[in-house]
């Protein structure tokens, strides 16, 4: 997905060289998940004349208009990843904070009765499952 300025334009933001550096980075990343601190050293690295400051404002306003989405998982980890519009859940490695994503028709299906069931119309949910990741745990092995 890439956002232009006339996207930016209309969720109601200017298109200003931090918003356009920043999107840039979200959009050329190898992960789908970065953190605010992730986008300030990829900027910094680039001579980009970005504050970290800058970058957490930015975000917000984002997130605001939509076009990004925090996910904020627990010990205070926090990224953040484009909004394309379709839903997914989320695995995260306790160790290397590795994020990954998936879709499971049986989940979403087995959440929907969940909530029928005790009467709720269920307007949004989000998933997430921690655990370790197969690199990690080959570390882990590799350390005995």
């Amino acid at each position: 997905m890439t956002v232009s300025s006339n996207e930016l334009r209309a969720a109601g933001l200017k298109s200003t060289l931090p918003r356009r550096k920043i999107l840039e980075v979200m959009e050329t990343q190898g992960s789908r998940h970065v953190s605010a601190e992730d986008i300030y050293r990829t900027l910094l690295e680039a001579d980009e004349d970005v504050g970290l400051a800058t970058v957490y404002r930015v975000l917000t306003q984002f997130e605001a208009a939509g076009l990004v989405t925090k996910l904020n998982f627990e010990g205070g980890h926090s990224v953040y990843e484009l909004n394309q519009g379709e839903h997914h859940d989320h695995i995260l490695c306790v160790k290397c904070g590795k994020v990954d994503e998936f879709v499971d028709e049986l989940i979403e299906e087995r959440q929907k009765e969940i909530a029928e069931k005790a009467g709720f119309s269920m307007t949004d949910h989000c998933l997430y499952i921690y655990g370790i990741c197969a690199e990690c745990q080959k570390e882990d092995a590799g350390d005995k």
